[in-house]
């Protein structure tokens, strides 16, 4: 495993049925990076992002998180490597029948670790940590917006003070303005907690305001891992279909701006 590595990932062979989606993927991704994964429809892109949280486990290949096999040593153990990271789905993943406060603070309950008024006291942390009002804590997800599910859904990944952060497709379905507060905000929570993030998604614009590395999976394999400003010099037809168009260009303009 590399010295600083969180996420390693070597060797990883994914297959459904007879199709083969991942073929020898390698990846490591070292602390304190915001590494986004991309690629075409169908690449396996969330499917690698399930095999790094254990929802589902690759035909062949490891997985390590903080220097451990993933799977490795007792239920206690495996559950104290799990509550290291946090994970925003790509919809909120919210319990509709949960109130905001009830779902943020699902995981503190579930681990018994804590007493009910310090679960409200942590809720209340994490709600104002997102920009969203206490009174918020009462709401249902159906009386919540699109922007203020992802808010919520990225509070409760944070509940149990995670080191590395998973998002899939985090500004899906989110108007240019809400997307860009979102963006924003999860650029202030990586910088004030000194978060690891890996990051789906297909939005250069999201990309080229958070990431650090890019990480292309393409031909059923991790293609190039490098810079934005280095991927960009890789001559693939996908790298050339998702930056050099002109919202992608666009998009690196305002990176150079903003320094």
């Amino acid at each position: 495993m590399s010295a600083a590595a969180v996420i390693e990932m070597r060797g990883i062979v994914t297959r459904f049925g007879n199709a083969v989606v991942h073929d020898g993927v390698d990846l490591s991704v070292a602390r304190g990076e915001v590494v986004a994964l991309v690629g075409g429809s169908g690449s396996g892109k969330t499917t690698l992002l399930r095999h790094v949280i254990g929802l589902t486990r690759p035909a062949e290949g490891t997985v390590s998180l903080f220097g451990e096999p993933l799977f490795a040593g007792s239920a206690r153990e495996q559950q104290a490597r799990r509550q290291r990271f946090g994970v925003l789905f790509q919809h909120g993943a919210l319990f509709s029948a949960l109130t905001v406060a009830e779902n943020i603070g699902f995981p503190l309950r579930e681990l018994r670790v804590v007493t009910d008024r310090e679960i409200r006291e942590l809720v209340a942390l994490k709600l104002a940590m997102v920009e969203l009002e206490p009174s918020t804590a009462l709401m249902m997800p159906s009386q919540l917006s699109g922007g203020m599910i992802k808010r919520v859904a990225l509070a409760r990944a944070l509940a149990l003070e995670p080191e590395l952060l998973l998002l899939d497709e985090p500004t899906a379905g989110l108007d240019p303005d809400r997307s860009d507060a979102f963006v924003g905000l999860i650029r202030s929570l990586r910088e004030q907690l000194g978060l690891t993030v890996v990051l789906v998604t297909h939005d250069i614009d999201t990309l080229a305001s958070l990431a650090s590395k890019v990480a292309i999976l393409a031909e059923r394999r991790i293609l190039s891992y490098a810079s934005l400003e280095e991927t960009m010099e890789l001559d693939h037809p996908f790298v050339e279909r998702f930056f050099h168009g002109e919202h992608g260009r666009r998009a690196l303009a305002r990176r150079r701006e903003k320094g």
